[in-house]
């Protein structure tokens, strides 16, 4: 059985435990498929297993936190945090969630929730590093970690019956989401261009 597998027979077993601890992992930065363990627990939810109110507050909760000890480990360690987790995933991804909260600050972090998912452990070290407000960083982290999980879950519950063909749809709109944010960026600073343009110009 893959990990994915195991997670999701896991989940029946262990319930809320299970999803708390791993989702709150998965947020510091570990890749574990809490987007597909969200919407097996909205299906749970549907079949009578799990409680609507509990797997909202319980999974946006764990995400919230491991987003926090993120944050917090860069804002104490700084530049040490972040290359020890670049060496580990990749270096591309800080400089990515950098130039990501330069554009974008607390929008950024907001988005990183539930559009740009893959982003999100990424902005919490870089937002720890720049010493982004945390009031700020924890307002727009409980506002999109909660969206996220409502969003997974509730899609879950309402196609509690066709789990696989909803995840295999929403894998394909996560490029389709992804093309769409990318189109966007590169719209606004089209515009920008062309508006220090048109002020050289006059």
């Amino acid at each position: 059985m893959s990990i994915t597998d195991q997670l999701l027979a896991a989940l029946l077993v262990y319930g809320l435990w299970l999803l708390f601890a791993v989702i709150a992992i998965a947020s510091i930065g570990v890749p574990f498929p809490v987007t597909l363990m969200l919407v097996v627990a909205g299906s749970f939810v549907e079949q009578g297993e799990m409680k609507l109110w509990e797997v909202i507050a319980v999974a946006s909760g764990a995400a919230v936190l491991g987003d926090q000890i993120g944050y917090g480990l860069a804002r104490w360690r700084g530049r040490k945090v972040a290359l020890a987790v670049a060496r580990k995933f990749g270096e591309s991804g800080i400089a990515k969630a950098e130039e990501f909260t330069r554009r974008w600050g607390g929008a950024g972090i907001f988005l990183s929730r539930w559009l740009v998912t893959w982003l999100g452990p990424w902005l919490n070290v870089t937002s720890g590093m720049a010493r982004y407000p945390w009031r700020r960083f924890l307002f727009w982290d409980v506002l999109g970690e909660v969206l996220w999980v409502a969003l997974y879950v509730m899609l879950g519950k309402i196609f509690s019956d066709r789990v696989q063909e909803l995840m295999d749809l929403l894998g394909n709109l996560g490029w389709v989401n992804l093309g769409v944010f990318v189109a966007a960026v590169l719209g606004w600073k089209t515009v920008q261009y062309l508006r220090s343009q048109r002020s050289v110009v006059s």
